[in-house]
C-alpha cells in the first residue's frame, strides 16, 4: 500500500461560533480543541513522495509559499497554491475496485491533512478501497504564523458575522477547488486500469469545508460525477438536487457549533428528490471529530460509513 507521512493524532472537543458561514469566513479549523495542544507550531513540509501534481496550475494571484503546522497533535497545511492527489492503494488480495477521493476540511484556509486525509485514506485502504487524498488549492493567509493566528481569531471573534450565503452562491465561489476535484476524478479514471479501479465506482467523501467541496463537485463538477458521496459535518442547508444525484451518507454531531442547529434541509432535499440518503445524527462529537479517538459515539462514523458502502455493494470485488 502506498503510504503518506505517519503522525500520531489525539484530540478532544470543539469550539466555534454557530450559524451559516460564508466563503469569506468559511469554517473554523476542522479539528478538536485541547488546552494542551491547540497551539499552532510551524513544521517542515513532510515528505510526500507519492503525491501527484494535478494539472490545474497555480492559484491565480497567490504569492505566499505553502506552509505546514502541527496542532491538536495533528498535521495541517495552508497557502496551498498547487493541487496534488496522493494515492493510498489497498493490498491486491483485498482490493474491491472501489475508490474514494478524500477532501479534508479547514475552511478553505487550511487543510486537516492527517485527521481528515491520510488517516481516513489508510482506513479505507484497509477495507480494500483505493483512497486518494486531495490537497486542493486554498485561499491565501498571512505568511507569518502570528499574523495567521490573529486573522483566525479575528474571523471568529464574538460579534464577527459572515454573510449568510445560499448553497448555490457558495458553490459559485469555489471554482478553483471544483477544478481540482474534477482533475482528481479525471486522473483516477485515466489510471484506473493501473490501479485496478472500476471507473464507475469512484466516490468522494469530504469533511467540513471538504464536505462543501464534495457537494459542489456533485452538483457543479461536470464530468466528475461521483458514484457516491459522504458529507461529514458539512453544511446541511437545502439545495437543488440533480436528477441523477448519487447515494449520499451524512454524519453530524447534534452539538456541532456550526451546523448542529441549522436544520437538515440537505437530507430532506435528497429525500424529496427520491435519491438514496443515510443520515447519522450523533448526540455528541462537536465539529472536526474526523478520525480522532473520542469517547463519543461520533467516533463510529467511519464504521457506519463502510457498512453503508457494503450495503450498496461497494465493498464487493468489482466484476472484471
Amino acid at each position: 500500500m502506498i503510504r503518506a507521512p505517519r503522525v500520531t493524532a489525539t484530540g478532544r472537543g470543539a469550539r466555534a461560533r454557530p450559524g451559516w458561514i460564508g466563503i469569506a469566513a468559511a469554517l473554523l479549523l476542522a479539528a478538536p480543541v485541547s488546552a494542551q495542544n491547540d497551539k499552532m507550531v510551524p513544521i517542515a513540509a513532510p515528505a510526500q513522495p507519492d503525491a501527484i501534481a494535478l494539472d490545474t496550475g497555480k492559484l491565480p494571484g497567490a504569492t505566499a509559499p505553502e506552509a505546514w503546522h502541527s496542532q491538536y497533535g495533528s498535521v495541517f497545511t495552508r497557502n496551498v497554491t498547487l493541487a496534488t492527489l496522493t494515492p493510498f492503494l489497498p493490498d491486491a488480495a483485498t482490493a474491491t475496485g472501489t475508490a474514494v477521493i478524500v477532501a479534508p476540511g479547514g475552511g478553505f484556509r487550511t487543510l486537516s491533512m492527517q485527521n481528515e486525509g491520510w488517516d481516513v485514506a489508510r482506513a479505507l485502504a484497509a477495507k480494500g478501497v483505493a483512497a486518494f487524498v486531495l490537497k486542493y488549492r486554498l485561499n491565501p493567509t498571512p505568511v507569518a504564523m502570528p499574523a495567521f493566528e490573529r486573522s483566525m481569531a479575528e474571523m471568529f471573534a464574538p460579534g464577527a458575522r459572515a454573510p449568510r450565503l445560499s448553497p448555490d452562491a457558495m458553490i459559485a465561489g469555489l471554482a478553483p477547488q471544483i477544478a481540482d476535484a474534477r482533475a482528481a476524478f479525471a486522473l483516477v479514471r485515466r489510471r484506473s486500469g493501473e490501479w485496478h479501479i472500476d471507473p464507475a465506482r469512484i466516490g468522494m467523501v469530504g469533511f467540513s469545508a471538504g464536505a462543501m467541496l464534495t457537494m459542489a463537485t456533485t452538483v457543479a463538477g461536470g464530468d466528475a460525477k461521483p458514484a457516491f458521496i459522504g458529507n461529514i459535518y458539512g453544511p446541511l442547508a437545502a439545495m437543488t438536487v440533480p436528477a441523477d444525484a448519487p447515494p449520499m451518507f451524512v454524519a453530524l454531531a447534534a452539538d456541532d457549533p456550526f451546523f448542529g442547529t441549522g436544520g437538515f434541509g440537505l437530507v430532506e432535499s435528497w429525500r424529496a428528490a427520491k435519491r438514496p440518503v443515510e443520515f447519522h445524527l450523533f448526540e455528541q462529537g462537536g465539529h472536526g471529530f474526523g478520525m480522532y479517538p473520542k469517547p463519543t459515539t461520533s467516533t463510529g462514523w467511519f464504521d457506519e460509513f463502510t457498512r453503508w458502502m457494503a450495503m450498496h455493494e461497494l465493498l464487493k470485488p468489482a466484476r472484471p
